[in-house]
């Protein structure tokens, strides 16, 4: 970086949205990654099948206690396997 502009507009842009009102829903503040102190779980887009990749059938269900459910489970795994240290520091713990 060239100068310091850059950096401060992204800080004062992650700290803002912590602020009520900056983001419409407080719910996307909430799901961000690392808010609640794990990752993110996966996400995904159309279509439902991509490269032979398919959306798990939890999210094509319309059932929002079992994509919640689903979720947390993906969220805790992709944190178990990349920053276990964040579950040791947060003491999270998940039934597998």
């Amino acid at each position: 970086m060239t100068g310091g502009e850059l950096p401060a507009m992204v800080l004062i842009d992650s700290l803002a949205r912590m602020l009520p009102g900056v983001v419409k829903e407080m719910d996307s503040v909430i799901n961000d990654s690392f808010f609640n102190g794990i990752l993110d779980y996966p996400n995904y887009t159309r279509p439902s099948v991509f490269k032979g990749l398919a959306v798990p059938k939890q999210l094509l269900s319309g059932n929002h206690r079992k994509i919640e459910n689903w979720r947390k489970e993906q969220a805790y795994i992709a944190t178990k396997k990349k920053r276990p240290d964040l579950l040791k520091q947060n003491k999270l713990k998940y039934k597998e």
